[in-house]
């Protein structure tokens, strides 16, 4: 699955991923290949991705909104 990451100043990250897990305002929640359709908010926190080649990166984000369709994750994040 596809995931774009981007901050009003720039674009942190884009690209192939095999899981991520998010720091939602009601607690954290992972995303999968094929996950339903989902829109929420996030709290500060870190954005935990693993990238097709099993590298994990994280993202601290103050908050923002992620959006998951059609195997493609947005994140706009502060």
């Amino acid at each position: 699955m596809e995931i774009e990451i981007i901050t009003p100043e720039k674009s942190l990250y884009k690209g192939e991923i095999i899981s991520a897990i998010f720091p939602g305002t009601d607690g954290s929640f992972g995303i999968l290949n094929q996950h339903a359709p989902i829109i929420s908010t996030l709290k500060k926190g870190d954005i935990n991705i693993i990238d097709k080649n099993n590298t994990p990166t994280t993202f601290s984000v103050e908050g923002g909104v992620v959006e998951v369709s059609n195997n493609k994750i947005i994140v706009l994040a502060e």
